[in-house]
């Protein structure tokens, strides 16, 4: 089977693949693939942050979609610091159920260990984090604060830009205009086991199928297996069968993706709107852990 299933593959990479790349000059920015992921270099995430590194550091961003700056032995408070230039953060709900030890609860830190004793690990399914939320997280950062001795515990990622526009054009007629629930039972009750507090419920929230993205303009398709529940418009059974393609479209395409190899002291930011990621969970039985922060903007996705 070729890589590039048909024209509609061959357009979107010809058009992702030639557009213009930005000049950098406060920041190295090195391509990992060509669907997405780059590495930058050329900073220390201990110090302030310039404007000017700020701003390529965004021009980055919305070229690769996946960034990862290695060497840099930040503290807890340097890594909240560094995401807050992108945004406001998030207090994920789980976040009291991820603190081993009380007195290091932070609510605008995920924490999580994987181990032997692990029925699952997190963001062990393709998935963009808390898709629920009303306006779900746009910027995440990742540390991975403990690796697995033995290599692996990659992060996949794929790109949803390029998931939708290699969609034929009668599919995409089909999704224009389409909204769907995203349920944190889904993910959150059904997929890990975990249930809201007794004054609390877990928060569901309509998305368009395809959205626009408010930063760059640009149509993705923002359904994942981990949260969405059902098309609104649609039967269980229509909805059931559309959904199940899209999932199959962005999972089985490794064209649309890039995998992260973690070292120690990396940091890994993305944007969550536009692409889709997994834990890959290959290191059984030993550990793996991390600590994520967020970052949210004022509006989420627009149809």
């Amino acid at each position: 089977m070729s890589f590039y299933q048909d024209y509609n593959d061959k357009l979107a990479f010809e058009q992702w693949n030639t557009r213009p790349r930005p000049q950098y000059r406060h920041i190295v920015v090195k391509p990992l693939s060509p669907a997405l992921g780059a590495e930058v270099e050329g900073i220390d995430l201990r110090e302030e942050t310039t404007p000017g590194q700020l701003a390529e550091i965004r021009q980055a961003i919305g070229d690769n979609l996946v960034l990862i700056f290695r060497n840099q032995d930040i503290t807890p408070d340097q890594h909240k610091r560094f995401a807050r230039l992108f945004g406001t953060l998030h207090r994920h709900v789980l976040a009291t159920d991820k603190a081993w030890d009380p007195a290091e609860y932070d609510p605008e830190v995920l924490a999580w260990r994987t181990g032997r004793s692990s029925r699952f690990t997190a963001g062990d399914a393709w998935h963009n984090d808390v898709s629920c939320d009303a306006h779900p997280i746009w910027g995440s950062f990742l540390r991975v604060t403990r690796l697995p001795e033995i290599g692996g515990g990659d992060t996949a990622f794929a790109n949803l830009y390029l998931a939708y526009e290699s969609l034929s054009n009668p599919i995409k007629q089909l999704l224009d205009g389409l909204t769907a629930l995203h349920d944190g039972k889904e993910g959150w009750s059904n997929g890990y086991g975990s249930k809201p507090a007794a004054d609390q419920d877990f928060p569901a929230t309509e998305h368009p199928v395809v959205a626009r993205h408010p930063l760059t303009g640009r149509k993705f398709l923002f359904v994942n297996s981990a949260f969405t529940s059902h098309i609104v418009q649609l039967t269980r059974a229509e909805s059931d069968a559309l959904l199940q393609l899209l999932f199959r479209h962005i999972e089985k395409h490794l064209s649309f993706q890039t995998r992260i190899h973690w070292s120690e002291n990396a940091l890994l930011f993305w944007d969550n709107w536009a692409t889709q990621h997994h834990a890959v969970w290959d290191y059984y039985p030993f550990e793996r852990w991390g600590q994520r922060v967020s970052a949210y903007l004022d509006h989420g996705p627009q149809k």
